[in-house]
């Protein structure tokens, strides 16, 4: 079925109660030919170094029992600490502070005459440039690549400053922004220079090791990096990870997102924070710091730094982010909603009608040309079970454009 751009279909409608008679449980092989999706575009010491780098592979990914730690010589509290260290002081040049500035009115107070005397108005006298915000990002590229939130760079109409950790300042534009992850992608703008010999010189700057969030442990040490409150730069906590696969709503500035699979630490993550790196005791980044829980201590939360892997390879080649789609509204079948259309399942996407004159399938869809009908329940997507813990949408974004799944 060919797969056409995904609008921003709202997932989490219930949709008005119905039985459906003739349920059909369809499993298609689908062709995805995909119009790709555009991205639409904030606060939103080497010491001990050689002995950490030779034990910092067995106290990052081995698990030791207990007989281990007791019967052994090893001070671990100790090589815990310089591994942080080392890894802080690999990881610091590459983390950026991202400065958010914009043109805003200047307003002038005047008083004017009325039939009940002087009543105060106010009126614009010009503009000033004024920083109304700031994030984190951390270089993914010799060339300025730069990795940060969504929601940090969601003006387009503001101006975006990169401070680097040694003082020097740059320019920057937003290249693309994911439509379903808290995911942006920006470059530093730099001036062209040459040399004596009239040759381009180009700057190479300092990056960060993508690491793989697929593997993280509950427990596992990590160290947060970035601008905390937009005003301290670099600064750095630690802690482990205290969760995973967490789904969070996140909102903020008028931004609001659901995102799924999220990596919840006790690290500190502040306002600020947002967009910097969650990094492993090697200085690995796994995951990119997103949000925190009001009213909560110790709650943040990171974006396992394998899905914005993707992201960064489709820049690098075809210069924009797409996702592929099929064209349905559904909602997730539970327990409730197997009780309430007689189902004989509890797992499967059940495809729904929308809001009033918002269709189950789009016509013309990829859905809609491989014979997809309101009512019918998708239990596989390429023999991957469809639940609420792993949701079609999910899924589908491991998929690219032209693939073939069953």
């Amino acid at each position: 079925m060919d797969l056409y751009q995904l609008p921003k279909f709202d997932f989490s409608y219930r949709p008005k109660k119905r039985k459906y008679k003739n349920l059909r449980v369809i499993i298609l092989s689908v062709s995805i030919s995909i119009i790709f999706g555009f991205l639409a575009g904030a606060f939103s010491s080497s010491f001990f170094y050689f002995y950490i780098d030779d034990n910092l592979t067995r106290l990052d990914n081995r698990r030791f029992s207990s007989e281990e730690i007791e019967g052994t010589d090893y001070d671990f509290q100790s090589l815990q600490e310089a591994a942080v260290i080392s890894a802080v002081k690999k990881s610091s040049p590459a983390v950026v502070s991202i400065i958010i500035t914009k043109d805003v009115p200047i307003l002038e107070k005047y008083l004017e005459i009325s039939p009940f005397g002087f009543t105060p108005q106010y009126r614009q006298k010009g503009t000033e440039k004024k920083e109304i915000g700031g994030g984190t990002g951390f270089i993914v590229s010799p060339q300025g690549l730069i990795l940060t939130n969504k929601h940090v760079v969601l003006d387009d109409e503001a101006n975006y400053t990169i401070f680097t950790n040694d003082g020097k300042k740059f320019p920057a534009k937003v290249l693309a922004k994911d439509p379903y992850q808290d995911i942006a992608v920006m470059m530093i703008e730099q001036e062209n220079k040459v040399d004596e010999n009239g040759d381009l010189i180009i700057q190479e700057f300092p990056v960060l090791k993508l690491g793989n969030s697929d593997n993280l442990e509950i427990g596992q040490t990590v160290i947060a990096i970035g601008n905390a409150l937009a005003e301290f730069k670099n600064t750095v906590s630690a802690g482990v990870i205290s969760g995973l696969a967490r789904r969070i709503t996140a909102s903020g500035g008028g931004f609001v997102e659901t995102l799924e699979d999220i990596i919840q630490t006790d690290a500190a993550i502040n306002k600020g924070n947002s967009g910097g790196p969650l990094l492993n005791l090697k200085g690995e980044v796994i995951g990119i710091n997103t949000a925190m829980a009001l009213g909560a201590q110790s709650i943040g939360f990171a974006i396992p730094i394998n899905k914005a892997k993707r992201d960064i390879e489709q820049i690098q080649t075809i210069g924009r982010i797409v996702y592929p789609f099929i064209g349905i509204r559904y909602v997730l079948v539970s327990e409730k909603i197997k009780q309430e259309y007689g189902l004989n399942v509890d797992y499967g996407a059940l495809i729904v009608e929308g809001a009033p004159g918002e269709p189950a399938i789009s016509p013309n869809s990829p859905a809609d040309q491989a014979g997809l009908k309101q009512g019918d329940l998708v239990l596989e997507l390429n023999k991957e079970k469809i639940s609420l813990e792993n949701s079609l949408a999910k899924i589908i974004a491991k998929y690219n454009p032209g693939d073939q799944v069953i």
